[in-house]
């Protein structure tokens, strides 16, 4: 089959004095948020470009279909498809959650407490009959549990459409169209709020729907101004007081009301200042602020209700440990902190404030969570969990005042799964610059470390986020086929607290890069793999990371898998028009009005950096009503690519025609999409 080609229409294109030409910068939309809506609004020249694109990557990829098959089948079969929740109890009604072997969705039930019967107040494989994209964003029961409100996005441009229906007959009774999705009822059940969308798609405003009322009179209580910032509306654990929070990645600003107050008007915590994030939660008479106000990473701090911003140390800050939130009970505060890349749980007695830390296993790289059993805080049982690379996901009830510990639920494996068939590592790489980089690596116990297996090597590292040692039961597909998994915590995400953040954010962007490359060739050294063994994989942000590597060190690498890769980052940047790019304006730099942020992302901009040099295997995944990194970026960057690239090694770009920035809805569907870039990996490392 014939090798598509996009058209060429050079576009002269100048900044800060530097001039240069991009040829394939008129597949921007310039209605691109219309298509968001409506994807038949898309040029057709630029659709039947895709649908050949994807006809390509189909024929390249036929010889794979039985392994894809197979994949999807041994997927599937770890997924135990009947399953149900633990359940939460409210005041009246335990609430869980379900899923069954028919079905693409989950359903959400309920029971009251003491009785046998059981009703389900929402079938998501009934909501989804029909669409070809079903997302949900929000469910909310009100408080006197008769109504449901649910947010639905059927588009994947994360437009959501808000439905309110009885409970009792499943009757909807109302509806507001294009929100952002989130929902929170008002204690008196008189009211919701929800959060609207500007006209470039920034959640910057927060209304209170009556109901009954037309969503006409919807009342608008709060609007940030600052294009750079967006905002959310919660409740505070002790259930008085609204929080209305706004914020970029790096600043952030708190609003309150209260309850009984009989026009809701949001007031000034402490006011806005930059690169101070600061969040605020209210318990037993006293405020709690978690901030990095004077503690780089981060403290928490608490003042009574009366005596409002006289603040005390609660939780004091700890050099290079990320102090995280708080989970309050009536005699117990429970809260995390991540070092090294790893999450600690610990508890306070609010009695004699003594405090000690969890022990959930003695496995030593594990992901530990906990969570609350019941809406009434006056208990001493919690959940607590914990799952590792290799062990599915164990939750035990808890009591904190025993400490007795009773296993509830474990995720279970229905084809077989024994941890003790694979081995998890936590290695530290050194870097260019000296700082230690974690990796946490998984592999087969038969695999042998002589650096002749293929390596999949996972990374992130933007805005903060971090990838912790979790179980995915779909990597036992590569495990098993002698293929190690390998997460690097690169610099730009958490993993080491907001120095390791800052280190690979703004004019420090390269270390993320340089940290992953310094990953690959530590892992060739130790005999894990090989030069033309080693696969990267990274999506959105990790896309970016992945289409940089691959420009500057492509011979290290058999191939790449760059799912809908932020990878025109410098053209994104210099518009500021787009629905994010002013928010990450903290995160990257400002390109259209900084000229050293201008060269600097230029310099490492994946898009503008393609030479002509032989590139690895590659996979690029996208989609059409992807509202975070718009189709065009992947698109162009393939075209590119194929234009500079000289060698004859596999470039497929594959678009969803009908899926939003996390690729296609319903569990079928992921678990195909999985198969497919599993299947590209095993193809291009010779496993067919």
């Amino acid at each position: 089959m014939k090798i598509p080609q996009l058209r060429k229409q050079p576009e002269k294109k100048s900044c800060h004095n530097y001039n240069w030409t991009d040829d394939y910068s008129w597949i921007h939309q310039d209605n691109c948020l219309e298509i968001l809506r409506d994807t038949n609004k898309l040029n057709p020249e630029v659709k039947k470009y895709l649908e050949e694109e994807n006809k390509y990557t189909a024929e390249e990829m036929k010889n794979t279909e039985g392994l894809q098959k197979n994949l999807f089948d041994e997927i599937e079969g770890r997924i135990k498809l009947d399953d149900e929740s633990l359940p939460y109890r409210d005041k009246q009604y335990e609430y869980w959650t379900k899923t069954t072997k028919e079905g693409n969705y989950f359903k959400k039930l309920r029971k009251k407490i003491g009785d046998t019967k059981i009703e389900c107040y929402f079938d998501g494989d009934l909501e989804a009959k029909g669409k070809k994209f079903f997302s949900t964003g929000d469910l909310a029961v009100s408080y006197n549990d008769k109504l449901l409100a649910y947010s639905i996005d059927d588009k994947g441009g994360e437009y959501f459409t808000i439905f309110l229906r009885k409970i009792s007959d499943n009757k909807i009774i109302e509806k507001i169209e294009e929100t952002a999705g989130g929902i929170v009822w008002a204690y008196d059940d008189k009211s919701f709020f929800y959060r609207k969308h500007d006209s470039q798609k920034r959640p910057r405003q927060i209304l209170q729907h009556k109901l009954g009322t037309s969503v006409e009179e919807d009342r608008l209580i709060f609007e940030e101004k600052d294009e750079r910032f967006t905002c959310s509306i919660d409740t505070t654990s002790c259930e008085e007081f609204y929080i209305v929070e706004t914020g970029e990645h790096t600043t952030s600003e708190v609003y309150y009301f209260h309850k009984d107050e009989k026009i809701f008007e949001p007031k000034l915590f402490i006011k806005r200042e930059e690169g101070i994030l600061y969040s605020i939660d209210s318990f037993g008479g006293c405020w709690y602020m978690h901030t990095n106000k004077d503690a780089e990473d981060f403290k928490v701090s608490r003042c009574s209700h009366q005596k409002i911003n006289e603040w005390e140390d609660f939780v004091p800050s700890k050099n290079g440990v990320l102090i995280g939130g708080l989970t309050f009970l009536k005699n117990w505060i429970l809260r995390t902190e991540v070092s090294d890349a790893l999450g600690k749980v610990f508890v306070r007695n609010m009695k004699t404030n003594l405090e000690e830390k969890l022990i959930f296993t003695d496995e030593k790289v594990i992901s530990p969570g906990v969570s609350l059993i019941q809406k009434d805080r006056n208990t001493d049982i919690i959940r607590i969990g914990y799952e590792s690379p290799k062990t599915p996901a164990r939750t035990y009830e808890y009591n904190l005042k025993t400490k007795e510990k009773k296993l509830v639920k474990e995720q279970e494996i229905p084809s077989g799964h024994n941890r003790n068939d694979y081995i998890v590592e936590r290695l530290n790489c050194p870097s260019e610059d000296g700082r230690q980089i974690p990796i946490t690596v998984t592999y087969h116990k038969k695999t042998k470390l002589n650096g002749n297996s293929h390596l999949l090597l996972y990374g992130y590292g933007s805005y903060g986020s971090s990838m912790g040692p979790s179980f995915s039961s779909s990597r036992f597909s590569l495990l098993n086929r002698n293929i190690i998994w390998a997460t690097c915590h690169v610099r730009g995400g958490l993993e080491r607290g907001m120095r390791w953040w800052r280190e690979g954010k703004m004019l420090n962007k390269k270390n993320t890069f340089s940290d992953f490359i310094s990953c690959g060739k530590f892992l060739i050294e130790k005999k894990y793999t090989s030069k033309k063994k080693l696969i990267a994989f990274g999506g959105s942000a990790g896309g970016l990371l992945v289409s940089n590597v691959v420009n500057q060190v492509p011979e290290l690498f058999l191939g790449a898998i760059m799912a809908v890769p932020f990878c025109d980052n410098l053209t994104t940047n210099l518009d500021h028009s787009l629905p994010l790019t002013k928010g990450e304006l903290k995160e990257f730099g400002d390109a259209k009005n900084n000229k050293e942020h201008f060269e600097y992302i230029r310099s490492y901009a994946p898009y503008d950096n393609i030479e002509k040099k032989d590139y690895p295997h590659i996979l690029i995944t996208t989609s059409l009503s992807d509202s975070r990194v718009l189709f065009d970026e992947p698109t162009k960057y393939c075209a590119k690519l194929r234009d500079y690239k000289t060698d004859n090694n596999l470039l497929l770009l594959k678009c969803e025609m009908d899926a939003g920035h996390g690729s296609r809805s319903g569990r079928k569907n992921i678990i195909e999409d999985t198969a497919f870039d599993y299947a590209f990996a095993l193809k291009i490392a010779g496993k067919l």
